[in-house]
């Protein structure tokens, strides 16, 4: 049955001409010479779960909490305290308690690797600097008076810093009165602090406290990410050219680059493995087996999407790496590998890896930032013009486990542009909330806006297709894009992502309606 989109008519199979049945390559991948293995257990498992996830590569966020108080001692006929409470030990040794117990409450929700440092509790510039000594990513100052040498000497013991002040939570901190003059802008009209302003002070709420952690847990996750490129790394359009460079330079990547030379040996050496093309036999048609699959393409082309899978991750294990990106994958990867690089790129992304097509470097340090943001899978796609609050994004790969736990159901078809291999198209979720995140050519600004998935049109274009509600300004979506390739995740994220380029040293525009 043929299954139409708006605007038009996609056949079930647009241009690839198989309508093959699903008994038909079930029977096709348990007879075939020409498979490999994923490189896990056999079998269907549980419903719509993997045989197999990878551990991600990841590093726990450190954060180091210090509390600033110290108790002034009175003076006849002197102004002899600044404004604020906690004026005796017992009241400060109360509100050490206090904020053991809200980042106790904190810990228990994070969701992502954190590791929370015992409280320390300062009262001089001497015991500050010792304090900034402790191993840490993250320094959390609750800053209960107006000593900035103090703050100051912790302030410049990292890159990353957080003040936290108290309004109505508990007592009142000073700080809630000076840290905008005293501390941010040293009585001055212009900032003067040093990696900080006024959006890394938190008032009352350890929410905001905790959103503001996993911004700087991705950040850190992205720094240095070790990422296998088959191909050659690369960018895409005429200013993407030096994205590698720029990726090394102002990212820390670790690009391992991986010839079509090398890859073609490593494919020749697993097909002639009779023990990896019985597993992946049993993988191939473990895949066909879970609930929403549907294939549509040549077994054959399905069958060698497995060796290129085994291939892949084989790569990056011997590279001790969970990132993953291939270029030229199209007209100079089918010869080599006989099908297409997205099926595999998707089962990749579904195991617990990040996998992208066409190592654009342009978009690959967003898409690893939004991933470690939300923790999840994230989709690179090419969008469309926005116009009445709404904007098309598609490519021929996907991810499924969009949310991090449900596999979307998938239709394995051919790529488009070519009417070759095993491409997906992944139904995702309408009504879905999504973030979207557009990185500029050249590195310096990125955009980024939320909206919501209203269809999962079939259009004569990329297999995977979303139909996507603007929530925000749509004209000015149109007017400020830049680069080409979009990052989309699940989840409304634009808070914490805009929070993380920013620390990374970028521009950033948010066009959330919430963020103005």
């Amino acid at each position: 049955m043929e299954r139409p989109g708006r605007g038009g008519v996609g056949p079930r199979c647009c241009g690839g001409g198989w309508e093959t049945s699903r008994r038909e390559l079930l029977a096709a991948a348990g007879a075939s010479a020409g498979l490999s293995l994923l490189g896990c257990a056999s079998g269907g498992g549980r419903g719509d779960e993997m045989a197999w996830r990878h551990k991600p590569r990841t590093q726990a966020l450190r954060v180091l909490p210090v509390f600033n108080c110290h108790i002034y001692e009175p003076k006849p006929a002197a102004s002899w305290r600044v404004t604020g409470a906690i004026q005796t030990e017992e009241e400060l040794r109360q509100e050490e308690r206090r904020i053991a117990g809200d980042l106790d409450g904190l810990a228990a929700r994070a969701g992502f690797p954190l590791e929370l440092l015992p409280l320390r509790t300062v009262r001089t510039v001497e015991e500050a600097q010792a304090a900034g000594k402790i191993p840490h990513d993250v320094l959390v100052m609750y800053a209960a008076r107006r000593n900035v040498p103090v703050l100051e000497a912790l302030a410049a013991s990292g890159p990353w810093n957080l003040m936290f002040v108290r309004h109505r939570s508990g007592p009142l901190y000073y700080m809630y009165i000076g840290s905008h003059a005293h501390f941010l802008r040293k009585r001055r009209d212009e900032m003067g602090q040093p990696g900080m302003d006024v959006w890394d002070v938190v008032v009352d709420d350890h929410e905001e406290i905790f959103w503001r952690l996993r911004s700087f847990y991705a950040l850190k996750n992205t720094l240095g990410k070790r990422i296998v490129a088959v191909g050659g790394a690369g960018g895409w359009g005429a200013e993407g050219k030096g994205a590698p460079e720029r990726a090394r330079a102002a990212w820390k990547f670790d690009i391992r680059e991986v010839s079509y030379e090398e890859l073609e040996k490593r494919i020749v050496r697993a097909r002639g493995d009779e023990e990896v093309l019985r597993r992946c036999r049993e993988e191939a048609a473990a895949y066909a087996r879970q609930p929403g699959v549907t294939l549509e393409t040549s077994p054959a082309f399905y069958e060698k999407a497995f060796i290129l899978n085994r291939v892949f991750r084989d790569l990056l294990e011997e590279h001790e790496a969970d990132a993953f990106t291939i270029g030229q994958c199209m007209s100079t990867v089918m010869p080599v590998t006989g099908t297409t690089a997205c099926l595999p790129l998707t089962i990749l992304n579904d195991g617990g890896y990040l996998a992208f097509c066409e190592s654009d470097f342009v978009a690959i340090p967003a898409a690893i930032l939004l991933h470690h943001v939300c923790g999840n899978p994230v989709f690179l796609g090419n969008p469309s013009m926005p116009h009445r609050g709404e904007v098309t994004v598609s490519h021929c790969t996907a991810p499924r486990r969009m949310d991090g736990r449900r596999m979307e159901p998938v239709r394995v078809l051919t790529h488009y542009e070519s009417d070759y291999g095993a491409a997906t198209r992944v139904e995702m979720r309408r009504g879905q909330e999504v973030t979207v995140v557009d990185p500029d050519f050249m590195g310096c600004r990125w955009l980024g806006f939320e909206g919501e998935i209203v269809e999962t049109p079939f259009y004569p274009i990329c297999r995977t297709q979303l139909e996507l509600r603007i929530h925000g300004d749509w004209r000015r979506l149109r007017e400020e894009i830049r680069g080409f390739h979009w990052i989309v995740a699940y989840g409304r994220h634009l808070r914490e992502v805009g929070y993380a380029v920013k620390k990374a040293g970028l521009g950033w525009l948010g066009l959330a309606p919430e963020m103005g």
